[in-house]
């Protein structure tokens, strides 16, 4: 069982390693070499482990996924598109999107695993179709379909108009923290907006009804 353990921790180092060296470098740049390097060991001792950067890649884009859901489950939203899950969408309420628009900022700013995957993706979009795919999947599209899946739910019209609104100031905020000293400065804008949206949206479904 000890062995079994030490056989996990240094698969597990490995994949964090990789990611942390995607992200300040680049997919491209980095090699099996440099992981191994990064870490002690031989390719031969990696190899153990994955097959190839690729095989490495991969698992994080499967950790990636399992991560997002277990969050969004977290906070109580949907994990799926609207077509696929109606009825998670009808029990979603204005209070818990907003909750989970400051959840979901504070995870890709905060979190070690998917701040380095966002950027890694933003360092990369432009040089790969997949990650360029993966980018607009996680970071722009994406968010702005499944506002506007929630927007949709909750009976408001122009629901991708109100997506685009909603999501772009975190989108910046993004960047803003990226460059800040620390994240407290753009954390407390986001707050901010996010309260504003909220008794936005609340007076607007009052005046629907």
């Amino acid at each position: 069982m000890e062995r079994g353990n030490r056989v996990g921790d240094t698969k597990e180092r490995i994949l964090w390693t990789a990611l942390k060296l995607f992200a300040e470098n680049g997919y491209e740049a980095v090699s099996v070499s440099d992981i191994a390097g990064a870490l002690g060991i031989t390719k031969g001792a990696l190899y153990r482990h994955y097959r190839n950067k690729r095989d490495i890649f991969e698992s994080i884009v499967s950790r990636m996924e399992q991560r997002d859901a277990e969050q969004a489950d977290a906070d109580g939203m949907p994990a799926g598109a609207l077509s696929d899950m109606p009825e998670a969408y009808r029990a979603a309420s204005v209070d818990r999107m907003i909750a989970f628009a400051r959840s979901m900022f504070r995870y890709w700013t905060q979190d070690p695993f998917a701040s380095a995957f966002r950027r890694m993706l933003t360092l990369e979009q432009f040089r790969s179709p997949e990650m360029g795919a993966l980018y607009q999947q996680y970071l722009a599209a994406g968010p702005v379909e499944y506002m506007e899946d929630l927007f949709s739910s909750l009976g408001l019209p122009r629901a991708r108009e109100r997506a685009v609104a909603f999501y772009a100031p975190m989108f910046l905020l993004y960047s803003v923290c990226d460059g800040a000293a620390d994240g407290a400065a753009a954390l407390a804008t986001l707050d901010a907006l996010m309260e504003d949206a909220r008794e936005r949206l609340n007076r607007q479904l009052q005046d629907m009804r």
